[in-house]
């Protein structure tokens, strides 16, 4: 009984503050995730255009959620999860997205975004359930997914003259 309550609050207190857990869906690879935490759950939000993708999450399922220390990325806590879809328009939804909205980086459309997430995406409920996975002995290290994304070029050989000669002037 002890134990139990330790984990949740371990898992409640690692997955609050972390800006990013990674889940796995069925048949998914696992992939980071911005979140929301609320009455004991993790809330997702994505799977329409410009979105987060949802591949693997589907109400009724589980996931695997692995939650990283904020600040050296380390592996803090790994949960089993119950998927539930939240219906836009309920209770849940209008509470569970303000707790998004402002955590949503970047949007192009601004007051508008609570009303294209209920017309284009889905929001998911991650609530942990049984106990925590043990670490594992070796390292999960796994190659990148694949992606059409490019690096830059290489910095030109000139600019770090050019960025000196700013600094004595």
């Amino acid at each position: 009984m002890t134990q139990t309550l330790l984990d949740q609050a371990l898992v409640e207190e690692a997955t609050k503050k972390s800006g990013l857990i990674w889940v796995r869906g069925a048949g998914v690879a696992e992939r980071a995730l911005w979140h929301g935490w609320l009455d004991g759950a993790a809330y997702v939000v994505g799977g329409g255009p410009g979105e987060q993708p949802l591949e693997g999450l589907s109400d009724g399922g589980t996931a695997t959620v692995t939650v990283r220390s904020k600040d050296k990325g380390g592996r803090l806590v790994t949960w089993t999860a119950s998927v539930s879809e939240v219906p836009a328009g309920s209770e849940a939804w209008d509470t569970a997205v303000a707790e998004l909205k402002g955590k949503r980086l970047n949007a192009h459309d601004g007051e508008a975004m609570p009303a294209r997430w209920a017309a284009e995406c889905r929001l998911l409920r991650l609530t942990p359930r049984g106990p925590l996975e043990p670490s594992p002995e070796t390292s999960l290290a796994a190659a990148p997914l694949p992606t059409t994304a490019t690096t830059r070029q290489p910095v030109p050989a000139a600019l770090p003259r050019l960025l000196l000669k700013r600094k004595r002037r």
